[in-house]
């Protein structure tokens, strides 16, 4: 079993995932597909490119899709996390915005009131609302592009037929034809409609049952089948291709953690602005 980095909750949607809570160590240096936004709730985290290179600190750090990247997020009471998917309307965008960098600041003053929103929502248990104050927050970074709004019937209706057969393979013409569409006509109006490819939808359907599973006590090993992955070792690799940890290295709750059990900042040994220093 991975060795546990953080204790927090986690929210799903199409397209994208947030982690918020406490880490209490380092992440070694690793790359996967989702963009990833990091924010600390005050202060600074450490962000670098290679274990030889001193530490970045930033409030609210943008990292392109496999940008190559190392996380010291114990200089701040907590952090979130948000990972979008490249192929969204959003994701597109943000790419665009950051494309000559692959890590950069992104943390300006209309960014971080946001950011200090979402954390004030999430601690008063209204995670809901911290949840609508992280999409305020990529529509801001994404330069105001909105997600995409399934209406088509024949679309909506294989979404639920994804829905209901997560636990297994679920292939293009299968769906297609559950949608009455030819493959190629299903696959365009799909991607036109979700603004995402058949198969990163699928997987993230599957990762957000898998999150939900977990948030409520199953196992890794339930929730593995039920989301259609071999075993909870096709699990783990295909987590952190996507997102950069396995599911066991955090510790899911189905509430926010009391603030009261953690440590602060002030008894940490590890923080970004002492390692950019050492």
């Amino acid at each position: 079993m991975a060795r546990r980095v953080g204790v927090g909750q986690f929210f799903a949607w199409n397209g994208g995932c947030l982690f918020i809570g406490h880490h209490d160590r380092q992440l070694p240096v690793h790359a996967h597909q989702a963009i990833q936004l990091v924010v600390a709730s005050a202060g600074c985290h450490g962000v670098r490119a290679d274990e030889t290179d001193p530490w970045g600190t930033y409030s609210v750090a943008a990292i392109a899709s496999r940008q190559p990247h190392s996380l010291d997020v114990t200089g701040s009471d907590y952090g979130a996390v948000i990972f979008v998917e490249p192929e969204t309307r959003e994701g597109r965008s943000i790419a665009r915005r950051f494309s000559d960098s692959g890590i950069v600041e992104a943390g300006d003053p209309g960014v971080r009131e946001i950011a200090d929103e979402m954390f004030d929502r999430w601690l008063e248990g209204r995670g809901t609302e911290a949840v609508s104050q992280v999409h305020r927050l990529v529509r801001v970074l994404s330069a105001g592009a909105e997600p995409a709004e399934v209406t088509d019937p024949r679309i909506l209706s294989a979404i639920e037929y994804i829905n209901q057969h997560l636990g297994r393979a679920v292939t293009l013409d299968e769906v297609a034809s559950h949608a009455c569409l030819s493959p190629s006509r299903f696959r365009h109006l799909f991607s036109e409609q979700t603004s995402m490819g058949l198969r990163p939808y699928i997987l993230w359907r599957r990762f957000l049952l898998v999150w939900d599973l977990l948030m409520k006590g199953g196992t890794l090993s339930e929730a593995a089948h039920a989301a259609g992955f071999a075993d909870a070792a096709h699990l783990s690799r295909t987590s952190v291709r996507t997102f950069g940890f396995a599911p066991s290295a955090i510790q899911l709750l189905s509430s926010p953690p009391d603030p009261r059990h953690l440590p602060r900042r002030s008894s940490l040994e590890h923080g970004p602005a002492r390692a950019a220093k050492g």
